[in-house]
């Protein structure tokens, strides 16, 4: 960031910004970010890939001489936390900005009961409401946030394009469902007597499966609010990603079994609906196994539909760098560049906080076989150039004075 020209600093929720800002120009910054964290055994592209465009863009325009003729400030931020890994509520780096992070998340523990406040105190921040409520940046004070990202799926791979245009986020809601039954022996307790919690579970996690797959089969259709016609289906998905067991021995028959659930859907309401359906059946089929269960909410984010003039701008500025890319057909010239493809993000992103602050846009880069959130994660090089390509002809098209 200080090499390409910007004033740094890291807030004290751990988010790092670099930002440039001319003495005259107005305040209201164009912001531009992603997030530096990752999964656990993960790729290298997920989150950083957005941090490192956004920094090369700016550092050509300060080459160029360009950045002394920005009318606005811009700022690139590097948010932290933001796939939730340890605590399981994402978003923590750039909620802060957006001001939407209670002030209660300084005591939300992970497995092992250490807390936020514990872990920022570890890495010398402050750990107070208070130091939180510096963090956050005032409405007036944004114009807009844009948001570069690998797109994680195998859409633009299969168009044979390599950036796309976001024109959404899916709404999603993670889960802990927290099912307790009577720990014992593997080969001395009856299994009519047994009050056995992973079968509970194993056939929450099927039944869950069942609902996403065929929602019809355990939904009725709304006449009211038009709930669940196909296009509203569409995008529906959920996920167990973690299950754990105690004590976890292969002769003993669990006390307790945990595990996580990821719902989204483009449509809120049925997200909502299958959320209220699912804790239902949950406390049905733990009553008929006669366990007891308990379904916490760890996280909650709507549905976030992106600024349409931001993504006309972004569907320009990326047919533009796609096009300066394309080598010159036969008959001499640039070929024309098709029109970008504009798709719905199925993933969060740092983008559905940041558009509780301001509006949003966001641009795709195409990924390898659709894959992330693997070690085989994988962007082409020119694509990488494309994406970065694409974000300085966005910023020198909206925010650097012509001479």
């Amino acid at each position: 960031m200080k090499d390409a020209g910007l004033t740094t600093w890291i807030d004290q929720m751990g988010n790092i910004h670099g930002r440039y800002e001319r003495s005259n120009s107005t305040d209201n910054a164009l912001l531009i970010g992603s997030h530096m964290d990752t999964v656990i055994d993960a790729g290298m592209y997920d989150g950083a890939l957005g941090i490192v465009c956004a920094i090369s863009a700016l550092k050509v325009l300060k080459v160029t001489g360009k950045l002394e003729r920005l009318t606005r400030p811009v700022e690139v931020i590097a948010f932290s936390d933001e796939e939730g890994v340890k605590f399981q509520t994402t978003f923590l780096g750039s909620a802060a900005v957006a001001g939407i992070l209670p002030e209660s998340i300084l005591q939300v523990s992970d497995k092992s009961g250490t807390t936020v406040e514990d872990v920022l105190k570890l890495n010398s921040f402050k750990a107070t409401a208070a130091a939180l409520g510096q963090v956050k940046y005032s409405p007036e004070s944004v114009g807009s946030y844009v948001e570069v990202h690998l797109e994680q799926g195998p859409v633009l791979e299969a168009l044979r394009y390599p950036l796309g245009v976001v024109k959404g986020i899916a709404g999603q809601t993670r889960l802990k469902v927290i099912v307790d039954g009577s720990q014992g022996h593997a080969g001395t307790v009856p299994m009519k007597l047994r009050r056995d919690p992973m079968v509970a579970a194993a056939e929450l996690v099927v039944t869950l499966e069942s609902l996403c797959k065929e929602p019809s089969r355990f939904l009725t259709y709304d006449e009211e609010c038009g709930c669940f016609t196909e296009e509203s289906l569409a995008g529906l998905v959920c996920t167990v990603g973690e299950l754990l067991t105690w004590p976890s021995a292969s002769n003993v028959i669990p006390g307790q079994v945990n595990f996580t659930v990821d719902i989204r859907a483009m449509d809120d309401v049925v997200r909502e609906t299958i959320v209220a359906s699912f804790s239902r059946i949950v406390m049905q089929r733990c009553d008929d196994r006669l366990v007891d269960c308990a379904v916490e909410h760890k996280h909650s984010a709507p549905a976030t539909p992106c600024d349409a003039e931001l993504t006309t701008q972004l569907e320009l500025a990326t047919r533009s760098a796609v096009s300066a890319m394309t080598p010159p057909s036969i008959g001499g010239g640039q070929r024309r560049a098709e029109p970008t493809p504009v798709l719905m993000s199925g993933a969060g992103h740092d983008a559905m906080a940041m558009a509780r602050l301001t509006k949003v846009g966001m641009v795709f880069v195409r990924c390898r076989g659709g894959v992330s959130h693997s070690p085989e994660e994988h962007v082409a090089e020119d694509d990488v150039w494309a994406a970065g390509l694409a974000l300085l002809r966005f910023v020198d098209q909206t925010v650097v004075a012509e001479l």
